[in-house]
């Protein structure tokens, strides 16, 4: 064994203790008791950790290793020299509310049965108990929040009280002797968070102005950006690459929608054909029916095209917590890669918001029509992150290093990547691919949204206009989208970025390999960033 398995060991394990949310996700346990310590000493510490690690990876030397090990050198290499950014440049602990959302660490335990009842009680009760002092704690961190971030915050912690008071109830009917310990904690774990609901509430009331502003700036957008994205492209060139990919995706859209319903090729014939499509939508009560129907349609059609190995792992459809609202209409829950548990993965949509007006709420699902959420189960499930993360929990290394480093680059990019495989051999015939080149235009506008908000001070007026006429969004959709670029940034360059880099690599299988054999080989090596692909592909 090389020296780098031992110390690659001992940082991974340093990282999973002190992040117990990333232990759980990935499915490490030891540590679902905990919550994380975002206090002032408890993150110095963590720095300090942080730069020993970055300090014991430099002094090895990369071209010691085997091929495998070198690209894992770099991972963890890259992952540390990130976590270091973040808590010393971005430092959202110190302004976004959300980064102290306990919801998703509980859920965890609720949610997924990967041990008995009791086991999980357990573990649950010292969570729920750690509540009000890691509420404290984020009372005396927060300052100069976004509006946005303490407004979708009110939100996401009233839904975690609600999963407290819902959920735990069901669990601890399964495991009655535990009722003396987990009730208290779970008492005390509620009013704690409705207590941090109306602290939010109340500076929200307090500062009616827009507050501080949520964007990065041009000089710490594309630091961060450089650190999500792993690849050689720089910030100008993806921007420039993006603005020429509208141009040829408008010219696509075009032409499919004359093929659809005839006329002009110019764009008021694309609204006519994206208008006949979007009058065939699901609503509140329907959506997840629906999305459950085009799951074993997808799944059929990869079958039938022998696109790329299925597995026997279980994929459940369900409404999103509402904790987790606020930022993205779906998303892919699957379990982690240290897993040993056979544990489904959930395909989660969210309805719309209460408290929207009827006419928002038809233009949402004018856009998330039947033909489109089609694309979006190949995109969340069929052949997209479900497929892909499980094939990826199967890879088998020397090491933590591969589960612990997931490049969002390449599972988003795989992706979207799936949806235009899809497509281009008929799935949904051509409403579901007009619809797919619509997506398109939302990913690259995606793109363009996170650099020109963040970077360029984007107006919101201006950005609604791009996405409903370049893009052909509707309100609804667009509102939301300028929400999520505000809370969130450089995640939406991923799709632009990992649709290129992991098409660019599925038009490189050799002429010799199959089709669905190069598509397992590209899902065999984890989840690293595209440009490590190519080497583990030896491309």
């Amino acid at each position: 064994m090389s020296s780098f398995a031992p110390r690659a060991e001992r940082i991974v394990d340093a990282l999973l203790a002190s992040r117990p949310g990333v232990a759980t996700s990935l499915g490490d346990h030891r540590y679902d008791d905990r919550l994380p310590d975002l206090s002032a000493e408890a993150t110095a510490v963590d720095r300090a950790m942080l730069t020993e690690a970055s300090h014991a990876l430099a002094e090895l030397d990369p071209d010691a290793l085997d091929p495998d090990e070198q690209v894992d050198h770099e991972l963890l290499s890259a992952l540390v020299d990130r976590e270091l950014f973040e808590s010393t440049e971005i430092r959202t602990h110190e302004w976004d509310p959300l980064r102290h959302n306990p919801g998703p660490l509980l859920h965890a335990l609720l949610a997924r049965p990967y041990a008995p009842a009791e086991v999980r009680l357990t573990a649950l009760t010292g969570r729920l108990a750690a509540v009000p002092d890691a509420l404290a704690t984020a009372r005396a961190t927060l300052a100069q929040m976004p509006r946005i971030h303490a407004e979708t915050a009110v939100g996401q912690f009233t839904g975690a009280a609600a999963l407290v008071r819902d959920e735990v109830p069901a669990l601890l009917a399964q495991a009655p002797a535990l009722r003396s310990q987990v009730e208290p904690a779970a008492t005390a774990a509620i009013a704690a968070l409705e207590e941090f609901v109306a602290w939010l509430r109340a500076g929200l009331a307090a500062d009616a102005g827009p507050g501080p502003d949520p964007r990065l700036g041009r000089r710490r957008f594309e630091a961060r950006l450089w650190h999500t994205l792993d690849t050689e492209l720089s910030a100008a060139e993806i921007q420039r690459r993006a603005w020429a990919a509208l141009d040829e995706i408008t010219e696509e859209i075009r032409a499919a929608a004359v093929e659809l319903v005839g006329g002009p090729a110019d764009d008021e014939t694309v609204r006519r054909a994206l208008d006949l499509l979007a009058a065939e939508h699901p609503d509140d009560h329907t959506i997840v029916d629906l999305a459950s129907t085009t799951l074993d349609e997808a799944t059929d059609f990869v079958r039938d095209h022998d696109l790329v190995t299925l597995v026997d792992d279980s994929c459940v459809i369900q409404e999103m917590p509402g904790f987790a609202r606020g930022v993205a209409v779906a998303y892919c829950d699957a379990p982690g890669p240290l897993e040993t548990a056979n544990l489904p993965t959930f395909y989660c949509i969210a309805p719309t918001p209460e408290n929207w007006p009827a006419q928002r709420v038809e233009t949402f699902y004018r856009e998330y029509n039947d033909h489109l959420i089609r694309g979006l189960t190949v995109h969340e499930a069929m052949p997209g992150h479900f497929l892909q993360l499980a094939h990826a929990r199967r890879y088998a290394g020397s090491t933590r290093v591969r589960p612990i480093t997931r490049s969002g680059v390449f599972i988003e990019g795989w992706a979207v990547y799936a949806e235009q495989l899809m497509v281009e051999r008929g799935f949904g015939g051509l409403p579901v691919r007009l619809q797919q080149l619509k997506m398109q235009l939302r990913m690259v506008i995606n793109a363009l949204l996170d650099q020109l908000v963040h970077g360029e001070q984007l107006a919101e007026a201006d950005a609604l206009a791009l996405m409903t006429g370049r893009g052909f969004q509707e309100e609804g959709e667009a509102v939301g989208k300028w929400h999520r670029s505000l809370l969130t940034s450089t995640q939406l360059s991923t799709y632009f970025v990992g649709y290129t880099e992991m098409a660019e690599i599925a038009r490189s299988r050799p002429a010799e390999v199959p089709l669905r054999d190069w598509h397992d080989a590209m899902l065999a090596h984890g989840c690293p960033p595209p440009r490590h692909l190519r080497t583990l592909l030896h491309l």
